[in-house]
């Protein structure tokens, strides 16, 4: 086993320690055994902070997901531990979240046909069946797919989440029974009805709401979320829940949750092996996102593969103790960071308050109202808007835009489990769409430029007389060969002189498949139809073997394959100069 090598303390320890093998398995559990002292006050601080908004907001996603409140809480307990020990990320808060509990409320009321009394079951078999998901992905080593959600998609994706939460709240923030239908039926449902709305649970909900938004504006690393439920818990005991026909939580279960395995049997598993599927895609997905966002320089490295691990062993855990699928909060690792959190240790001291609350806390969340839950998932749900990111987007090009906002239409028009496979499918068309319609330049000289250079870029370079340069800017495969084929023949065509010699500088074309071999072949094979030389430059190693096993080295010829542009140019000269 490999010894770690001391260093002195400061803020690169961790990173600069050589770990041991076992610390590749555990590496929250090797930064917490290599611990700076200087991190404890931050680590400290952010805990209770992150307790202090963790506690209300957990209880409020049970109730999103049509779960009882202490749920929430249960839920939590053991990926705080497990995510601590297994995690890549220093900062990331695992636990119970907004995008995976309305996930979950969609995929227990699938599973469950409408049965609600199946529906704790089926939260903790869904969370077993994300964890399992998980294990097996790591496994496979799947972590790669991680990078198949691109930024538009998930800017776009988040919105629509945040469209859904708070469609989710209506009943919650309106005091009406809103019935269960889609999205718009929903919205369509509550404007029609405005006459049924209990305006002292409105005003409750707004409340909560506006005392969030303006204390974070004003003060945003303090507990605003625990602050304003509590003072709306106190005041709805003060003037009584009864007399306004305000909702509350209610009886809080007492003590820890006992570990327990879901009773599968009386669930339909295709349903839940479908929605736990679609859960692990975009928790995984959020997971390693959200911990690179907010890693620093000195951070070791979140690793996508090992993400895979945390999550699994986290949601298992959830599912034992009889919780619900969890993912990342991003909101809450904000929490973490901004007030000086640098280590697990935070989640590991948040995770002591969550168990003082389940056995000694208990009482104190009865009296929480449902309608102040609700303004709190609200105002999570605004902070999942990503303005600025559409902005952004906008000033960049307008097709990502466009993704983004097709992405959070799909979301909103079909089933959250339905609008991951748009997002990924999205994101897999426009990744096609650049390559299999990309750049290509006819290259020149450019005074003053050492190389090469597109002559559209560059209107004042010259080209050698008889000689086209030509530059495809993607691998070559089935789905654009025929596009290089047509735009290859088109710069010839466009050619202010006749082309005698076509260069290919491949340096941009790193792979190669047999369909694209075919058609590079038809190309050959027409230029020299037309008394056209094709030769290539700047072939990769990988791309020779290939081209050599297709034949076509033996066909252009291996004195027509040149390392470089310069040697290529030079062959061309003395070949005109030969051949007049």
């Amino acid at each position: 086993m490999a010894t770690a090598a001391p260093t002195p303390a400061g803020e690169g320890h961790v990173a600069a320690t050589v770990p041991p093998r076992w610390a590749a398995l555990l590496p929250g559990a090797w930064q917490i055994r290599h611990y700076e002292r200087p991190w404890l006050r931050g680590d400290l601080i952010a805990g209770l902070a992150v307790a202090a908004y963790l506690v209300p907001q957990v209880m409020a996603y049970a109730e999103l997901a049509g779960l009882s409140a202490v749920q929430g809480l249960w839920a939590a307990v053991g990926p705080l531990l497990l995510y601590a020990l297994l995690g890549s990320s220093r900062s990331l808060s695992v636990g119970p979240e907004s995008t995976t509990a309305l996930m979950a409320a969609v995929g227990i009321a699938t599973v469950t046909a409408g049965n609600t009394a199946l529906a704790a079951t089926a939260a903790a078999a869904l969370a077993v069946g994300v964890g399992v998901i998980c294990l097996v992905g790591w496994l496979a080593r799947l972590g790669y797919v991680a990078d198949l959600l691109s930024k538009p998609v998930l800017t776009g994706y988040m919105a629509g989440i945040a469209v859904l939460m708070i469609v989710s709240q209506l009943g919650k923030i309106t005091g009406m029974k809103v019935p269960t239908g889609s999205t718009f039926a929903e919205i369509a449902y509550v404007a029609t009805h405005l006459r049924l709305v209990e305006i002292p649970t409105l005003i409750l909900s707004a409340v909560v709401v506006a005392a969030l938004l303006t204390g974070r504006a004003l003060r945003p690393r303090w507990p605003w979320v625990l602050i304003v439920m509590v003072a709306a818990a106190i005041v709805v005991a003060a003037v009584g829940a009864e007399r306004f026909g305000l909702a509350v939580v209610g009886e809080v279960p007492r003590g820890l949750p006992v570990p327990r395995v879901p009773d599968f049997a009386a669930l339909d598993l295709v349903q839940v092996a479908l929605a736990a599927t679609g859960i692990a895609a975009v928790g995984f997905t959020d997971n390693v996102l959200t911990g690179r966002a907010f890693a620093t320089r000195d951070d070791p490295p979140v690793r996508a593969n090992q993400e895979l691990l945390a999550l699994g062993a986290a949601n298992v855990s959830a599912g034992l103790l009889q919780g619900f699928p969890v993912s990342s909060s991003g909101s809450r690792t904000a929490v973490i960071v901004s007030s000086g959190g640098r280590s697990q240790v935070a989640a590991l001291t948040a995770l002591v308050v969550v168990v003082a609350t389940l056995l000694f806390l208990g009482p104190a969340l009865e009296t929480f109202p449902l309608a102040a839950l609700g303004g709190v998932v609200v105002y999570a749900a605004t902070r999942l808007v990503d303005i600025a990111g559409f902005r952004r987007l906008a000033h960049f090009r307008t097709s990502e835009l466009v993704l983004a906002f097709a992405t959070t239409v799909g979301v909103l028009a079909v089933d959250v489990l339905y609008g991951i496979a748009i997002a990924i499918g999205l994101s897999v068309l426009n990744l096609l769409r650049r390559i299999v319609r990309p750049h290509d330049a006819v290259l020149g000289f450019t005074p003053g430029l050492a190389g090469m250079h597109d002559v559209e870029d560059y209107p004042g370079s010259t080209q050698v007389p008889g000689l086209l340069v030509y530059r495809y800017d993607a691998p070559l495969f089935f789905a654009d060969a025929d596009n290089f084929r047509t735009r290859a023949l088109v710069a010839i065509d466009e050619a202010e002189q006749p082309v005698r010699w076509f260069v290919l500088n491949a340096e941009a074309n790193t792979e190669i498949d047999f369909t694209a071999a075919d058609v590079l072949e038809e190309l050959r094979a027409e230029l020299v139809d037309r008394g056209i030389t094709l030769a290539l430059a700047r072939v990769k190693f990988e791309v020779r073997e290939d081209l050599q096993k297709a034949g076509l080295i033996d066909a252009i010829g291996a004195d027509h394959v040149f390392a470089t542009l310069p040697t290529a140019v030079e062959a061309y000269r003395a070949w005109a100069a030969a051949t007049g």
